[in-house]
């Protein structure tokens, strides 16, 4: 065997072991998935260091004993849960291994990924219509992809916004001195289950806040949020199209988080967003942090985001026709594009760093 072959060998074993501890991995994710919509993290976090057997995690959580079992198993076999042998009932015990409660079942960490897990099961469950849309074009809405993406999003981002949005922003004295203006008006564009509008108004009181959205069942999400935390006497949820938004002067600030590559004609919300504010107001978009150009292999940012995109957001934006497509990865030499083309006249970093995977830019009108 010559040398190009050794090499041609030795590169098909590298490829095939990447394929490999991809299979893995997805096979891991699922099962994560597993345990988290059927309570067993939560079961065995509860638990504490001593953990549960099968059948106790079984009837702790209202579940099959065979199946808890196998699944304990797989955790344990993938090193995601410890297995300890106990001699006095003859079997095994599982427990979370240090890091996997904040990883896997504290909603309030900001180290949380399980949201992350089940969006990306969210997206695969509609794989046919995903095949049909990359074959023939269009897309697959939002409301197709259905509660476990709404939910998956919301739960993703809420503990970011409850605990580091306030200080982000206040950390920008120009932005924050408007925002902390007596009757101030905030509105926020593609708010989804309201907790970036519920944020604002947090760290806000003297402010009205509105948030908008185009998926109504988001909507009426946000609207029992804002009364549960008694918000609802400063705090409108509205169920509208923000591209089509015609309240000239009519904000201080408006923002988008996280929703503006969704949106099939951004530069129409941003000529909104543009009418929207006043003058002397302030528009804020927060998205992903991606690399400022295509530069192939990426970083683990760049991989997530081109997952998502092929799997939720470009489908999503594509179901609308004449969608311009702009897919999860929006660097910023896109935002300029569009903000230019909405009669912004520039677009600026903001000084805010380690948020998430999230940048916030700032446009001048």
């Amino acid at each position: 065997m010559g040398t190009s072959e050794h090499e041609s060998a030795g590169g098909g074993r590298v490829f095939s072991d990447r394929v490999m501890a991809a299979a893995t991995g997805f096979a891991d994710l699922v099962s994560i998935a597993m345990g988290d919509k059927l309570g067993w993290y939560r079961a065995l976090a509860a638990a504490g260091g001593e953990g549960l057997t099968p059948e106790a995690l079984a009837q702790r959580t209202g579940t099959d004993p065979r199946y808890a079992r196998e699944w304990l198993e797989q955790q344990a076999v993938s090193g995601l849960l410890n297995a300890s042998w106990q001699m006095e009932n003859g079997g095994f015990r599982f427990s979370l291994p240090p890091g996997a409660e904040a990883t896997l079942v504290d909603e309030d960490s900001l180290e949380n990924l399980a949201p992350m897990v089940r969006m990306f099961l969210a997206g695969i469950a509609n794989f046919p219509e995903l095949m049909r849309a990359y074959r023939f074009g269009g897309g697959v809405p939002w409301a197709v992809v259905g509660d476990g993406a709404r939910d998956s999003q919301a739960r993703g981002n809420k503990a970011w916004y409850e605990t580091r949005l306030a200080a982000a922003l206040a950390g920008v004295g120009d932005v924050h001195a408007t925002l902390s203006k007596s009757g101030s008006r905030i509105l926020d564009l593609g708010a989804g289950y309201g907790w970036s509008t519920l944020a604002l108004a947090t760290a806000y009181p003297q402010a009205s806040v509105v948030g908008i959205d185009i998926d109504e069942p988001s909507i009426l999400r946000a609207r029992e949020h804002a009364s549960e935390r008694h918000l609802s006497d400063r705090v409108e949820f509205l169920h509208a199209d923000a591209a089509g938004w015609q309240e000239p002067d009519s904000a201080d600030a408006v923002f988008i988080f996280e929703a503006l590559h969704d949106m099939p004609f951004p530069v129409r919300v941003l000529a909104s967003m543009h009418t929207m504010v006043k003058p002397d107001g302030v528009v804020v978009v927060m998205d992903e942090a991606v690399a400022d150009a295509f530069d192939p292999p990426g970083d683990e940012v760049e991989r997530l985001m081109y997952a998502y995109s092929l799997l939720i957001c470009l489908p999503d934006s594509l179901a609308t026709s004449g969608s311009v497509g702009t897919g999860t990865l929006m660097r910023q030499s896109t935002l300029e594009r569009y903000a230019l083309d909405a009669g912004f006249s520039r677009v600026e970093r903001l000084p805010i760093e380690e948020f998430s995977v999230f940048r916030f830019y700032r446009l001048f009108p």
